[in-house]
């Protein structure tokens, strides 16, 4: 009898078996399968090089200032006065998403650590500069995304996944990455025409300095000028490695978007892979001298 009772429970057993391993298995699997995401987000926070050319933009005067005539001069120093007025405005954006990116891969890992006094790096909003292409929109992004950040961090992440967390900030972000690719192309515009003023001055002047007398000042004018278009040059591969870099990350972004619930999806995975492996060979790229 009791024999025939334990068969008729083995079956029972088995399921119940079933589902504890089944639940276990998910359990110890979640941290693991977001493995890529949390890569994905620490190359992205860590992609670098923004911060290095928006100071770059802020500081074109400093550059030209020693080529300019007085007439150009006070040109420049109204643009100046333009460009130190938007700077913290663009940082701004850089900063919020360095830390959207910290907090997303706070939340697909293991580790808790504190990311609160990082809320004070978030200012207080931006201004819309036809000038440098802010639009309202990128405002509303911005606002968006920082209420989001404070909300989440504020509440220590309890009740939140990184599902929420893509699903509530992927439209602000999409928009604010735009936002830094547009400002990324206006540093390259700013830092081509300060190419052209100052490598133009040698371009010009050079051919007329024909006297004996100006062979060592020809000289070292030419050498110079090498100097200053190998700059450059390195600067122009910093622009085009930066646009690419925030090209990936929105992209990565979006695909996480588009398979939420789907993160740990082996081809899911494989892409986010791929997009973390190549934002760590750009952050490469912009910081190798």
């Amino acid at each position: 009898m009791l024999h025939i009772a334990c068969t008729r429970l083995l079956p029972l057993w088995s399921l119940l078996c079933a589902l504890l391993l089944g639940g276990c298995g998910t359990t110890t699997g979640g941290p693991v399968s977001l493995q890529e995401v949390r890569e994905f987000a620490d190359a992205s926070a860590r992609l670098g090089g923004y911060a290095e050319l928006a100071r770059r933009y802020r500081d074109t005067y400093v550059r030209e200032q020693p080529y300019l005539s007085p007439a150009a001069d006070k040109l420049a120093r109204e643009n100046d006065a333009k460009r130190k007025a938007v700077y913290e405005d663009f940082m701004g954006i850089q900063k919020t998403m360095v830390l959207y990116m910290q907090t997303l891969s706070l939340l697909a890992g293991d580790t808790r650590y504190d990311l609160s006094s990082r809320i004070d790096d978030l200012g207080n909003g931006l201004k819309a500069n036809a000038e440098s292409g802010l639009q309202q929109r990128h405002i509303v992004a911005y606002t968006g995304l920082t209420r989001l950040l404070t909300r989440v961090i504020a509440s220590g992440y309890q009740n939140r996944s990184v599902e929420t967390m893509v699903r509530d900030g992927d439209a602000d972000v999409q928009v604010l990455l735009d936002a830094m690719i547009q400002l990324t192309r206006l540093y390259y515009k700013t830092n081509e025409n300060e190419k052209k003023t100052i490598l133009g001055i040698f371009d010009v002047e050079i051919p007329f300095a024909t006297r004996s007398s100006d062979r060592m000042l020809v000289t070292l004018a030419k050498i110079h000028y090498m100097n200053k278009a190998s700059e450059y040059k390195l600067i122009d591969r910093r622009y085009e490695l930066a646009l690419q870099g925030l090209t990936k990350v929105a992209l990565g972004h979006q695909k996480m978007r588009e398979n939420l619930g789907k993160l740990s999806n082996d081809e899911v995975r494989r892409l986010l892979t791929n997009y973390g492996r190549d934002l760590r060979t750009i952050r490469d790229g912009l910081t190798a001298e």
